[in-house]
């Protein structure tokens, strides 16, 4: 699938690091240096915009190495893309760690996934089909 692209970042195109990625990076397109305090969230601006082809979206999800070494994480995770935005994309970024992280210019902040997706019609009822499971949810696999 080809995407169209417009990059006014001075980064290159978002790519897949490995042969069996699924995520693309995304960096950080800054002016200088953006610190993260503890438990603030900040859009960190990429430089990008993407035209999706419709029944597509992209994914903003976070990169494993910050959230685990740094605890820093994508708020609205995943965030949506959709096909019919042509904003720039801007990643949610939020610091749930107790120290300052700062946010470098061209730094890999997030992946980003594209996927095909359905589009449903909601039918109203008066009730819907029971199963096995039942109403079991948030941690309840129908087990008893």
């Amino acid at each position: 699938m080809k995407i169209r692209i417009v990059n006014k970042s001075t980064h290159p195109l978002p790519a897949y690091e490995t042969a069996h990625s699924a995520g693309m990076d995304l960096r950080a397109f800054t002016a200088g240096p953006v610190t993260l305090k503890p438990m603030e969230r900040k859009l960190i601006p990429t430089g990008l915009y993407i035209e999706l082809p419709e029944g597509y979206e992209a994914q903003v999800r976070p990169r494993s190495g910050l959230a685990l070494k740094h605890g820093i994480t994508v708020l609205n995770s995943p965030g949506t893309i959709d096909a019919d935005y042509r904003g720039e994309i801007g990643v949610i970024l939020i610091n749930f760690s107790d120290n300052d992280f700062t946010i470098n210019d061209g730094d890999r902040i997030a992946q980003m996934i594209v996927s095909e997706h359905a589009r449903a019609e909601l039918i109203e009822s008066d009730s819907i089909n029971n199963t096995e499971r039942g109403e079991g949810g948030f941690g309840h696999s129908g087990r008893r």
